[in-house]
């Protein structure tokens, strides 16, 4: 059983975050390697990424934080507490996606910094220890599978698997974290905190439109991500008569095509996409000889992500069929959904609601580093709206407003988990 301050007249009144601060980290962060639009990319290990960590190391060991970092790179920093033990934690991730905005993953890290020098400031004490987390390659971008960090901190793979992955440029992820200088000496998995929660944006339109603050994510789809390659024949575009083709790129449109019918037929909460296609040659006379596209599946269902899958399987033997073409596949990511622990969301609520906001209960259809760390701990996340739903896009967009109330409900609910002395 999670451990809580009573709501009620005799609590303390709730503690608050300087958002004027926390929006100068999040646009200081941002600067590092800044892109048009207001946007970043600091891909995982990458000289940019290196340089994001270098800053909020920093900022962590400004604050007193004892400060660590593992064999794949993450790197948490721990406030004492008045007991020793387990620290409840929060964080996320600082890497990005290339054209990614300021906000994904940075608001739980630095809303966590903003939690601890906010009760410096206040003389606050916690019975148990407190900890703020960053988690390499949480977007899978330039290495898969994404939650890379907190898989192998949670013990879901190992770590030499993950320091020889290879990347979309060729590169292995030991070579590259030895490049940056964050291949840590702790040991993986991580040690076990009393709790873990997230904040993040919401990355979709569901707060935003419907004009409620906090999101108390009550779970996370689970993902199903595949990369498809189709060989067919290239050959000439104006002399090769249509019933004798077998185009790998018109197989790969009925793939994006079928993709789509699958989710729109399950309805529900299944969603499908097709996010990369590349032809080869690439050319515009030609039939395309190679298609490598990549599929990704969701679901908060795991029966009904299955059957997804099952009819994706299904549609693939179709078009090589129909098209004359071969279809492989390779699995890049598979991840079960995960329920969060009912007394972390319920307290996520409670305080929330001690702030006076508006909540709504919701499942988060994006993978988080929450999502692996519940396998260790009880854990929960907190949303803040997303300004027309816009995330992985430059144009991401969160008010200062909803980026002080996320951090003031993960300020009180990490208080509550620890004990307030």
């Amino acid at each position: 059983m999670i451990e809580s301050d009573a709501a009620g007249s005799s609590a303390p009144a709730p503690l608050r975050i300087s958002g004027e601060r926390l929006t100068a980290r999040l646009n200081a962060l941002a600067e590092i390697g800044a892109i048009e639009g207001d946007g970043c990319s600091r891909l995982a290990f990458t000289a940019e990424d290196g340089r994001g960590r270098d800053l909020v190391v920093t900022w962590m060991n400004d604050l007193g934080l004892e400060v660590s970092t593992d064999g794949i790179g993450n790197t948490v920093a721990v406030r004492a507490g008045v007991e020793p033990g387990p620290p409840v934690m929060c964080g996320s991730h600082i890497d990005t996606v290339a054209t990614g905005g300021r906000f994904d993953g940075n608001l739980g890290v630095l809303a966590g910094l903003e939690v601890i020098e906010t009760l410096d400031a206040a003389g606050v004490e916690t019975t148990r220890p407190l900890a703020v987390a960053f988690f390499s390659n949480e977007e899978g971008a330039r290495f898969p599978p994404d939650m890379m960090g907190s898989l192998v901190y949670v013990g879901g793979m190992g770590l030499e698997e993950a320091l020889d992955t290879v990347g979309i440029d060729g590169t292995t992820v030991a070579e590259e974290l030895e490049a940056i200088g964050y291949r840590g000496s702790l040991p993986s998995p991580g040690p076990v905190p009393h709790a873990y929660v997230e904040l993040h944006i919401e990355q979709g339109p569901v707060l935003d439109i419907e004009g409620e603050t906090i999101g108390v994510v009550e779970g996370v789809q689970g993902i199903s991500w595949t990369e498809v390659t189709i060989e067919g024949q290239s050959n000439h575009a104006g002399t090769t008569p249509m019933s004798m083709r077998h185009d790998a790129g018109l197989a790969a449109a009925a793939v994006a095509v079928g993709v789509r019918e699958i989710a729109s037929s399950m309805g529900g909460n299944q969603v499908g996409t097709c996010g990369m296609i590349d032809l080869h040659p690439n050319l515009v006379n030609v039939i395309a000889q190679r298609a490598v596209m990549t599929v990704d599946l969701r679901n908060t269902d795991e029966e009904a992500l299955v059957r997804a899958e099952s009819a994706l399987s299904e549609l693939l033997d179709r078009i090589a069929s129909e098209e004359g073409v071969t279809v492989s596949t390779r699995r890049l990511a598979r991840f079960e959904p995960v329920e969060f622990d009912p007394n972390v969301v319920d307290l996520v609520e409670e305080q929330a609601h001690r702030l006076g906001l508006a909540t709504r209960r919701m499942p988060s259809g994006a993978g988080h580093d929450a999502q692996m760390l519940a396998r260790l701990c009880p854990t929960g996340m907190v949303f803040v709206p997303s300004v027309d739903g816009v995330s992985h896009n430059p144009a991401e967009f969160t008010s200062e407003a909803d980026l002080e109330a996320g951090a003031n409900v993960l300020l009180n609910t990490m208080v509550a988990l620890a004990g307030r002395v």
